[in-house]
């Protein structure tokens, strides 16, 4: 009988639903961009008071919000599967995931506040 090695589990079942969500947020992104670059292209915003305008409709700044929230989605999915492949110390490991965990929901209050201000 050949014996199995053991493996040591260091993460909770992330496979699947983070490949998923990876896939759907940059989906989402590539169409944002897409449809941003033709708004742009339909009439060019020559100063900040035409970027301004473009920005005042809801629908922009919802979609431009949640363009947002995937980025940062995508990019938590892709710094913490880094930093569980290279940062072995679970301590330290830890530690850098909650401080981009930190920032990136900083970042995220910060575009809100930009949109709706």
């Amino acid at each position: 009988m050949v014996r199995q090695p053991s493996r040591i589990v260091t993460g909770a079942h992330y496979g699947l639903r983070d490949w998923l969500a990876q896939r759907i947020t940059a989906v989402f992104m590539a169409v944002y961009i897409v449809v941003l670059a033709v708004v742009i292209g339909m009439d060019v915003p020559e100063n900040h008071a035409a970027w301004s305008g473009m920005f005042k409709h809801s629908w922009m700044r919802i979609a431009t919000f949640l363009f947002f929230a995937a980025l940062f989605w995508h990019a938590w999915v892709g710094v913490r599967n880094v930093l569980m492949d290279y940062i072995k110390p679970t301590a330290v490991r830890l530690i850098l995931q909650i401080l981009v965990i930190i920032v990136l929901l900083v970042y995220l209050v910060w575009a809100a506040e930009i949109l709706w201000s």
